[in-house]
């Protein structure tokens, strides 16, 4: 037998350098001990209890020599930030990472090395844990590798969240960008604001796909995550080196915050929202709004010590401002010229109090509209213009264009596909997207700190349906963000199906490659675009 291809070790994301040996490669067994440095020890809990709960292995600490498993730290190692290097052979595995990041994820791909099996929660048929005999050299990309998951549309349970998290690390993303406020719901405690959850949180039904006019499915919808749970949640998180980024939506996509405080709107009371698009409701500027906001993020970043604080800032509509005695004394106080500059007025307050305690504002490419606030980094949604025009400014970018990174558009043309809507995103046009667009490739590049999709749930109404839309797309991003390789999809594609079996092992209903199980769809709701 010769040395294996190196094809047929399929490892998702690509890492940027793999050579395989013929020689044999170790064997975990009852024998095999993990010996941590203080810098992975973390790690080594994560692999002890991940493996051994697949293998019933005890894979107790060790020693050096005495430990067939040795993860280390080192940053003179010349691999960079959250860079690895593995290496498999006849005296065991050695994981050396620039950082603790870079062991875990040397320890990622060695749980890929491994069969399926390894992946589940308990031992079955016990299969022969064999590692084959390699050296992989890796390194990211992309420093922001992200995933938008949206839980304002579709409350996420706590537990199924944190079951998503787990699949984010599995694919070596360091992102969460959790949407957590929208017109249809409130999903965060704010102590000072009790309603906030205790009528935002809770709708009375909501629209099942997108007829016209709406239909309603007459169910109450809602939950929310107690403060103690968003601990619980970044802490787990921070654990697989994930870094949770909050979004709370302001001056737009807020009724269901109006619903609970009426005093923060600019027209009748209204409640939590039921229906799906842009909806007029929109924030009044008064310095009560400001104020209310102000406590409200101090709370969010007591919670959430992530950099960044997103606040939305897209589909503002502007009739109730231009209709509103309050905002119309406000554009003309502050010399303004519409109400796009009042928008902007509006973000550059919470600019200014992020940066005043050392957190970076980051908002969807409206903020752009009307002026960008200094220290803002732009979420270019809307194609990849916003962000060109940001990073030509000096503002930092996430590339996030909705016909690459929106995975809830409809995967196929086919009329299987579930509430389809937008156009068509395969998994070959998720693979095949460049972060960086052509017009930044001379001057600019640096500026854009990486990608991100985007998980909307307007009709993803469980976690099975999440997992339907998120899966295999968000592990073709995955490479996307992390792998500087040249990318072939008929190459990609022998990788991917085998990485399926992972997640069949974990219990990802993920949508087949050739189209929807017949339990998966929902004939005659239909979608948009």
């Amino acid at each position: 037998m010769g040395a294996p291809r190196v094809p047929d070790i399929a490892l998702v994301p690509q890492p940027a350098e793999l050579t395989a040996s013929r020689a044999p490669g170790p064997a975990l067994t009852s024998a095999t001990r993990i010996d941590a440095d203080a810098a992975a020890q973390d790690t080594e809990s994560w692999l002890r209890a991940e493996l051994g709960a697949a293998t019933e292995l005890p894979l107790p600490p060790g020693e050096g020599g005495d430990a067939p498993i040795r993860l280390r730290v080192d940053p003179a190692a010349g691999l960079g930030p959250e860079g690895y290097r593995l290496t498999t052979d006849g005296a065991g595995v050695l994981i050396v990472g620039h950082d603790p990041a870079g062991v875990f994820y040397g320890a990622q791909t060695l749980r890929q090395l491994l069969p399926p099996a390894a992946y589940r929660r308990a031992p079955t048929a016990p299969p022969t844990w064999t590692l084959p005999a390699v050296r992989v050299t890796d390194r990211p990309r992309f420093g922001w590798r992200g995933c938008l998951l949206d839980v304002a549309r579709h409350f996420l349970p706590k537990h199924d969240l944190l079951r998503f998290i787990d699949l984010l690390a599995l694919h070596k993303i360091n992102v969460l960008h959790l949407h957590l406020t929208d017109d249809q719901g409130w999903r965060i405690e704010i102590r000072r604001y009790p309603r906030l959850t205790e009528v935002g949180a809770w709708r009375r039904e909501t629209q099942v796909g997108h007829a016209r006019p709406a239909a309603f499915d007459g169910r109450p919808h809602g939950g929310f995550y107690t403060q103690d749970d968003i601990r619980e949640i970044v802490a787990y998180a921070a654990a697989r080196h994930i870094t949770v980024v909050p979004e709370i939506d302001i001056p737009g996509h807020s009724q269901a915050a109006i619903a609970a405080y009426p005093e923060l709107g600019e027209g009748a009371p209204v409640e939590v929202g039921r229906e799906w698009g842009v909806i007029d409701t929109v924030l009044n500027v008064s310095d009560t709004v400001l104020d209310f906001y102000r406590a409200v993020f101090d709370e969010v970043m007591e919670l959430f010590p992530s950099t960044y604080i997103c606040i939305g800032g897209d589909e503002c509509p502007k009739a109730q401002w231009k209709a509103s005695a309050t905002a119309q004394r406000r554009i003309a106080e502050e010399g303004l010229a519409d109400e796009n500059e009042l928008q902007s007025w509006f973000i550059r307050q919470f600019d200014a109090y992020f940066a005043e305690r050392g957190r970076r504002l980051l908002g969807w490419d409206e903020i752009l509209e009307g002026g960008l606030a200094p220290g803002a980094t732009v979420a270019s949604w809307r194609g990849t213009e916003g962000g060109i025009a940001a990073a030509r400014a000096g503002h930092d970018v996430v590339m996030c264009p909705t016909r690459t990174s929106y995975l809830d558009y409809r995967q196929s043309a086919s009329a299987a596909e579930p509430i389809p809507v937008g156009t068509v995103l395969t998994v070959a046009d998720v693979y095949a997207a460049e972060p960086v667009p052509p017009e930044l490739a001379d001057a600019g590049a640096e500026r854009v700190l990486g990608a991100q999709v985007n998980v909307w749930t307007e009709n993803m109404d469980s976690p099975r349906t999440v997992d339907f839309m998120a899966f295999p797309r968000l592990s073709a991003f995955a490479e996307v963000a992390w792998s500087s390789a040249e990318r072939d999809f008929a190459e990609f594609l022998p990788r991917l199906r085998a990485h399926l079996a992972r997640l069949d092992a974990i219990g990802v209903e993920y949508r087949p490659l050739d189209g929807p199980h017949p339990w998966q769809q929902r004939p005659g709701v239909p979608g948009w675009g």
